[in-house]
């Protein structure tokens, strides 16, 4: 069966606190087949094989900053096991070589496996963390406030400024390009799994 593992190192651990813990909490949320778990010190993985759990996983590591991000696509040895960390297969090598790479990357995240639809993944993907990297708190701000299901009016009563306020952080956010770069990424997901999720 193809899936993505993710293997992601905190980048900068020596000289910070351990982070593991708090990215564990992030993505507490996000279906995993096997969820994200410590696996050495300041390392974590996690096998996913739907692309909306793909793309939720890496929105929450690219938004702190604070991660190498290693996405191996393709197959595992089944059946799996309970722990992601005791998982073999190519798509764990996969996800150890993306790791290892991503430590001088762009964005400080590389997708491995085979063919050009990985890659093409990974190109999408560091275009979306180069959008994700330019918000500003207050960016992110009203982009939450928009992904939960809110207008602009509304945004703008929650937070307590204008709605051409809101329009002007939304438009600085790249909000519209960051959707459609987070549905670009889903997509590329599912068609590099084999396109039939």
């Amino acid at each position: 069966m193809d899936v993505v593992v993710l293997t992601v190192d905190q980048d900068g651990s020596r000289s910070g606190a351990d982070r593991v813990p708090f990215a564990l909490a992030s993505l507490a949320d996000v279906s995993a087949r096997l969820p994200f778990e410590r696996t050495v010190g300041d390392e974590f993985q996690g096998v996913l094989d739907e692309p909306a759990a793909v793309v939720a996983a890496l929105e929450a590591l690219l938004r702190s900053g604070e991660w190498n991000i290693g996405i191996g696509v393709g197959p595992v040895e089944t059946p799996l096991p309970d722990q992601a960390r005791a998982g073999r297969g190519p798509a764990y090598l996969s996800a150890r070589e993306a790791v290892t790479r991503a430590k001088s990357s762009p964005w400080h995240v590389r997708a491995v496996g085979e063919g050009d639809r990985v890659r093409a993944l990974e190109s999408a993907i560091w275009l979306w963390a180069a959008l994700l990297a330019r918000r500003t708190p207050r960016g992110w701000e009203v982009a939450d406030l928009v992904d939960e299901g809110l207008t602009y009016d509304e945004a703008a009563s929650r937070i307590g400024i204008s709605q051409s306020a809101v329009s002007q952080r939304a438009a600085a956010a790249g909000i519209a390009e960051g959707r459609r770069a987070r549905e670009l990424v889903e997509y590329l997901t599912r068609t590099a799994l084999g396109g039939d999720r």
